[in-house]
């Protein structure tokens, strides 16, 4: 798991696109690869480079100041198709903590949650602005308050969201599900203890 999020503040990027599925996030190929510094290259890929290498203007992530972004504002569906925890890794490995979006694959928000990336759901119309306002403005950034459940655009408006209980208390406090469990030691140790006397 990644450290705590309690308050994030970056640069946001607009991705016009919906429907945005794993293997666009990571393609199959890289699936098998170390999740060492070459990581981050691996995300959006094919829409990142051509099949030489060569960086793609045309696509959002490669211009600043936008190569720098956080966090993502996208359309509906994103994360969408089929379970792989790597689409999560390669995002967190080039720097994005939180996604925004309309509605997310259920696959990957689980797996966003359980690994510390933060998938924000909004309302089709909130989204939109947010695009519309990162565009206008390059570099505008955004602060996730995930204490207070809110999305906070500079000098525009607040956006309250929702996650489950048990993943934003895991979130707040940097832990995956073993993590938690490591939290909970003396007392499964307490009552192994006690199991073996009362054998």
């Amino acid at each position: 798991m990644a450290e705590p999020f309690t308050t994030f503040t970056a640069i946001a990027a607009p991705l016009e696109m919906s429907n945005v599925d794993t293997d666009q996030i990571i393609p199959a190929r890289f699936m098998r690869r170390p999740r060492d510094e070459r990581y981050s290259t691996y995300a959006f890929h094919d829409l990142r480079f051509t099949p030489d290498g060569a960086k793609r203007d045309d696509f959002v992530l490669n211009r600043p100041p936008f190569d720098q972004a956080g966090i993502l504002v996208a359309q509906r569906n994103f994360g969408v198709g089929s379970s792989r925890e790597a689409a999560v890794y390669a995002l967190l490995a080039l720097g994005i903590r939180a996604v925004v979006a309309e509605s997310f694959g259920d696959i990957f928000f689980s797996n966003a949650l359980k690994n510390g990336l933060l998938p924000i759901r909004l309302a089709e119309s909130d989204c939109t602005a947010l695009r519309n306002l990162v565009a206008r403005q390059p570099g505008t950034q955004l602060t996730v308050d995930l204490p207070q459940n809110l999305l906070v655009a500079a000098g525009s408006a607040a956006y309250h969201f929702a996650i489950p209980d048990f993943a934003r208390d895991c979130l707040l406090r940097g832990l995956d599900e073993i993590g938690l469990t490591f939290t909970l030691l003396p007392e499964i140790e307490a009552f192994e203890a006690a199991r073996g006397t009362a054998a």
